[in-house]
């Protein structure tokens, strides 16, 4: 599905959108924090298809587990619950910090001013700055 031809140049445009980027809106979090499924409830993990040194790892992480064997062919490691998952490095949490409110010339195509970003102080601001905008597109529109 493509997007629709534009009627106007891309200067003509502007891009709003409300951001809060991982790097300042977010911080590393513990699974407790994040409600993690594998902390809550535990997770196991097949070993018939993993390496002698993925089965070495995941019992010796210094978590507690217990082994399963289902059948000859079918071996679990069993994780409790209450424990760091293995991919808890990867859980974050949204810091109190308010989004940032920002317009941007141009559209998709690009900015073809090169301007900078604008960064409104407030999401009203943010609204009139794009009920304005919208208008003067109408007005253009409508002249022809």
């Amino acid at each position: 599905m493509g997007r629709p031809a534009p009627l106007m140049h891309p200067s003509a445009y502007k891009t709003y959108s409300v951001r809060a980027p991982r790097s300042t809106h977010f911080r590393p979090a513990s699974c407790a924090e994040v409600d993690c499924p594998h902390y809550l409830n535990g997770w196991r993990v097949r070993t018939d298809t993993l390496d002698e040194q993925m089965i070495h790892t995941a019992t010796h992480s210094g978590r507690k587990f217990q082994r399963l064997r289902v059948s000859e062919y079918e071996n679990w490691i069993v994780f409790e619950a209450g424990q760091s998952c293995f991919q808890a490095s990867n859980h974050w949490t949204r810091i109190d910090k308010p989004e940032l409110f920002i317009v941007r010339d141009g559209d998709w195509r690009g900015n073809p001013r090169g301007t900078d970003a604008r960064k409104h102080a407030n999401p009203a601001d943010w609204l009139d700055d794009f009920a304005t905008h919208q208008q003067k597109l109408a007005d253009v529109q409508q002249q022809g």
